[in-house]
């Protein structure tokens, strides 16, 4: 699989999206772009080339989307992949050259601390699971969707819950930042369950999942693909033939800002050649 997927992404690097030339758009703010060096300070793209690098938000502890492999010291996942093809769009050179030049600076990001990092522009982009929806499209720009999940809820098998309305008094842990709790509870409202679950937000994943082993906590509730990464043979999913809470992530930018529609162009192209596709199976996202 591994052999297949090097020359597939080998096959659609930059060359084949047509990017090349994305530097030559408006500046962020949405002011005019104007000319000189006026309009470099306040273009993103023309920030990166000189810099020769992507400044990036990305998760650490998401398997199969963001996380640091602590082997060997590197991010991996689809969403890092990703980065390196934005980083190969905006520098103007292949997919595989962004990676091997290794042009992409990874921060790892928090649903708390994603947004600040791009406002103040330390980070060029977010690309760390973050969901679109309308509040947070009013405060940055977002690519084309490049994957849509759903909410899950992992129980422990031996607190023998078998359905929703067993949440009732229970208490689910949830991240910081995120829009889980409302998503849990519409969907308890819509599908007819009288449960009043309680909820405590932590700053982590491992920190639910530490929190779910200690009985600390009940449940957790996460996008199904990061529960995923935290399933172990003594958890399950509750109800999983509920799907609720579909989660469309999408990269953010700042708002109004040069870069937004390079990332958005790069996205698109990746779908349409089916980069994104493949690089979803390749990771086990399936």
């Amino acid at each position: 699989m591994e052999m297949n997927r090097r020359q597939f992404v080998q096959t659609f690097g930059l060359a084949a999206l047509g990017l090349a030339g994305a530097g030559t758009l408006a500046g962020c703010g949405g002011g005019n772009a104007g000319s000189g060096s006026s309009a470099n300070a306040s273009s993103k793209v023309e920030a990166i080339k000189s810099r020769g690098k992507l400044k990036a938000g990305v998760k650490k502890d998401v398997i199969g989307y963001g996380y640091l492999n602590t082997a060997t010291k590197e991010y991996e996942g689809l969403e890092i992949d990703l980065c390196y093809q934005i980083a190969a769009a905006v520098l103007g050179v292949s997919y595989d050259e962004a990676k091997k030049q290794k042009l992409v600076e990874f921060t790892d990001v928090t649903p708390k601390t994603r947004g600040p990092l791009i406002d103040n522009d330390q980070l060029d982009i977010i690309c760390a699971t973050y969901t679109i929806n309308p509040q947070r499209q009013a405060e940055w720009d977002f690519s084309t969707p490049y994957r849509t999940d759903h909410v899950g809820i992992l129980v422990k098998k031996a607190a023998g819950m078998k359905s929703m309305a067993d949440l009732d008094g229970k208490i689910i842990g949830v991240s910081q930042g995120s829009n889980t709790k409302d998503m849990v509870l519409g969907m308890l409202k819509d599908e007819g369950f009288d449960a009043k679950p309680d909820f405590q937000e932590f700053p982590d994943y491992p920190s639910i999942k530490s929190a779910l082993d200690a009985g600390n906590i009940d449940a957790f509730a996460m996008d199904r693909s990061t529960l995923k990464g935290y399933t172990t043979d003594d958890c399950e999913l509750l109800q999983p033939e509920i799907e609720f809470g579909a989660q469309d992530y999408g990269i953010a930018t700042k708002k109004d800002c040069d870069l937004s529609p390079v990332v958005d162009d790069t996205v698109k192209g990746l779908l349409e050649n089916g980069w994104i596709e493949e690089d979803i199976a390749a990771w086990g996202l399936l």
